[in-house]
């Protein structure tokens, strides 16, 4: 048996291929994932977008003080550095020689496989003038030709050539070790050590140590845990948070606290200065002990919460501390509502009457401060001063205008053009255009709600305890195209008043008033002008009958169909005694007929292929990660760019309680579709619940849509249903066999008893 041997690469070149591969594998990927956006880009998008958003704090930020962060640029040397090694090793690789090749006694004579004798010997002997150490030739290629000659012509070596490889015979079986010999030299060993410590001993244990303790400090949201719980402490303490409530628990956060978070700050002018915004502020409540709401941190984190909120200028000091402050509460805020909704789950859960849930007031109005920070506006503020250069003592002329009645942002979008700039006089062409610019480019989202039952035969029919899914199909277009359509469509729609409609298009020209008044009241009018119903012919009378009966979802029952066979089979019989009038209306019921049927085979096609498409949405959805970057957010003292998400839930108004836990929409550019599922309730009958969208950064443009449910009694399940039919072959099998056994120990019993 041939020997086994180890051996370092000397040469080094086997470490090269090892080195590259290694190298190749690290950089390709980072360099994909890491490598730092492009910066002239970014410059582009703003220029773009200056018209817009050239007066929001977060963009003067921007262009005032660019982000001199030195973080791109690391990341760039690092990956040029990594590179440059890869195509170092890559061309050292390329030069390496294969000091490895296959033995072929052909390839060195220069003859094709399968050569003669007479050939071999030919090329032998003109290799060996050529190559002969006396004749001035190379002595190893004389070696290797003279050893070739000999595999080919001796029948033991052509025989060894052949099974192993070699013409003498078997060989040491190599293995080649990709590392270099130096590393396993004695002379090294204690470098090699000492490096090999250092690596897994020291600098892997601190890495993982500093990677877990900073897990275990912060939730999955990146918020401290202690965070987490001192808004589940305050919020369970209390169940109806008002809205200064609510600022104080929030200024409570971990984040503000610098022995917790380190980019926090405390100077000693914090001592003067806050003080001094306090008296100027007021009513803020500073006797309740109440840890660590009435810390130094967070007195100072509310107090400067508060100023944003009043529009209130502070210090040059504190300037960097708000900005830092405003920055971290939308997400503490979605943190709160987390925490929130948490609670809420667990008092459904428990039977113990002890354990209070949080009400729907404290859920909403921790959405209306996320609105409030974004905007810097006070809860009761009117939604028009989001807009650039509208102040209080402009507002008033707006809002208390005799002619117009101008309180939301809507209502300012539905006025004309000269209407418009008749109400807003006061201000300049140049702030004119860019207050309709704006005030354009600000979301009008509709809502499509379906609620439907999966999984189930009828997916319309809600039955007791059935698991309702609803549907929330969310649209996103912005002001200046709504109102676009609205003009575009009134225009079309005015005619002369010799056709008689110009009441009619005065009363359309107000279609955005219209589409956002109060469901009931649409309702309502609905209920006092019904439609008149126009006498139906008899003829007619069957096929209207159908087609209401498929639009209400329900099913043509047999018998309809068998009349409907009697009939044709009495009109056949009939045939002969008919005139030709009759004939031609027999043909068109048979074409009506078929007509409806191919319509309804279309219908159920098109069913099919809508339930295939929205299963395959589905998938697609599970499969994708849609980015969260949507449309920038007009805020005017905001100090970082956000991106405009929504809430998306499902409440019942009449008994204050929510039905479906808040769907953060952080992903709706133009169109998404959002699934909330909920228990149906457990008694039958009519409710009437209201689906929710609000905005997380805009004031006064949320949307309200109402869903109504029609609760049905559970179908009961009928005894002798085949599905139930649990009878096994195997069964039958075994009561047979028991059966006989019984007969037979009764046969052996009555033989006794007879002897």
């Amino acid at each position: 048996m041939a020997g086994q041997q180890f051996q370092y690469d000397d040469s080094g070149n086997t470490f090269f291929y090892f080195l590259t591969s290694f190298v190749g594998l690290i950089v390709i990927p980072a360099t994909y994932y890491l490598w730092p956006r492009d910066q002239h880009a970014e410059q582009i998008r703003l220029k773009n977008i200056r018209n817009v958003y050239g007066r929001c704090l977060w963009y003067r930020l921007r262009l005032l003080k660019p982000q001199q962060n030195i973080i791109p640029t690391v990341k760039k040397i690092v990956l040029l550095a990594g590179w440059a090694l890869f195509l170092f090793l890559a061309y050292k690789v390329s030069k390496t020689d294969r000091e490895y090749q296959e033995y072929n006694p052909y390839e060195v004579l220069h003859l094709d496989p399968g050569a003669s004798i007479s050939e071999i010997k030919k090329q032998y002997r003109a290799l060996s003038l050529k190559y002969h150490p006396d004749k001035g030739g190379d002595e190893v290629m004389f070696m290797r030709i003279a050893k070739a000659y000999a595999a080919l012509t001796d029948e033991e070596s052509r025989k060894n050539w052949e099974e192993f490889g070699n013409p003498d015979g078997p060989q040491a079986t190599s293995f080649g070790i990709a590392l270099p010999a130096w590393i396993v030299d004695q002379k090294n060993s204690i470098l090699v050590l000492f490096v090999y410590g250092l690596a897994f001993m020291v600098i892997l244990p601190v890495v993982v140590g500093s990677w877990w303790y900073r897990s275990i400090r912060y939730s999955g949201d990146q918020i401290l845990i202690r965070t987490t719980q001192i808004y589940t402490y305050f919020v369970y303490k209390t169940r109806n948070m008002d809205m200064k409530r609510l600022i104080m628990v929030l200024a409570g956060a971990s984040e503000f606290d610098p022995q917790y978070n380190k980019d926090a700050t405390s100077r000693p002018a914090d001592n003067i200065q806050i003080p001094q915004l306090i008296r100027e502020i007021g009513g803020i409540n500073l006797k309740k002990n109440e840890p660590p709401l009435t810390y130094p941190y967070s007195l100072k984190a509310r107090v400067l919460l508060l100023t944003h909120l009043a529009r209130m200028p502070v210090p040059e000091v504190l300037e960097e501390d708000q900005q830092f402050i405003l920055k971290k509460s939308p997400a503490l805020l979605q943190e709160m509502i987390n925490v929130i909704c948490q609670l809420i789950i667990m008092a459904r859960s428990r039977e113990e009457r002890e354990f209070r849930a949080p009400s729907l007031g404290s859920l909403e109005n921790c959405m209306k401060l996320s609105q409030m920070t974004v905007q810097g506006l006070q809860q009761f503020k009117s939604p028009l001063l989001q807009l650039p250069h509208i102040e209080e003592d402009n507002l008033r002329r707006v809002s208390n205008h005799k002619k117009y009645k101008i309180k939301s942002i809507q209502d300012l979008v539905s006025l004309k053009g000269s209407d418009r700039r008749n109400l807003l006089h006061f201000l300049e062409d140049k702030k004119y255009e860019e207050v309709m610019a704006v005030l354009g480019s600000f979301p009008h989202v509709t809502m499509d709600i379906k609620p439907q039952v999966l999984d189930d035969e009828d997916s319309n029919n809600i039955t007791v305890g059935s698991l309702v899914t609803v549907l929330v199909t969310l649209t996103r277009q912005t002001m200046a195209e709504v109102f676009e359509k609205e003009q575009s469509i009134c225009a079309a729609e005015e005619q002369p008043a010799e056709d008689g409609q110009g009441d009619a298009s005065k009363a359309k020209s107000k279609g955005w008033q219209q589409k956002n008044k109060g469901t009931k009241k649409a309702s309502k009018s609905k209920k006092k002008k019904p439609l008149k119903k126009k006498p139906v012919p008899p003829s007619l009378q069957p096929q209207k009958q159908q087609k209401q009966k498929q639009a209400n979802g329900e099913v043509v029952v047999k018998e309809e169909e068998e009349e409907v066979s009697d009939k044709g089979s009495e009109s056949e019989e009939e045939e002969t005694n008919r005139d030709s009038q009759s004939e031609k209306d027999d043909g068109s019921d048979r074409d009506s007929d078929r007509e409806q049927d191919e319509k309804q085979n279309k219908d159920d096609e098109a069913e099919w292929q809508e339930l295939q498409q929205s299963i395959q949405r589905k998938e697609r959805a599970l499969l994708e990660t849609k980015s969260k970057i949507t449309h920038p957010v007009y805020s005017l003292f905001f100090p970082e760019e956000k991106q405009e998400w929504w809430w998306l839930y499902i409440a019942d108004r009449k008994e204050q309680m929510l039905i479906c836990m808040p769907y953060h929409v952080c992903t709706l550019k133009d169109k998404e579709e959002v699934e909330l599922k909920f228990p149906a309730p457990g008694k039958p009958g009519n409710y009437q619940y209201t689906v929710y969208l609000r905005s997380d950064s805009y004031m006064g443009l949320d949307q309200i849509k109402p869903l109504k449910l029609e609760v049905h009694e559970a179908k009961p399940v009928p005894e002798n249903h085949p599905q139930w039919d649990t009878a096994i072959e195997g069964d039958e099998d075994q009561e047979d066999s028991e059966g006989f056994e019984d007969s037979f120990e009764e046969e052996e019993e009555e033989e006794e008893d007879d002897d």
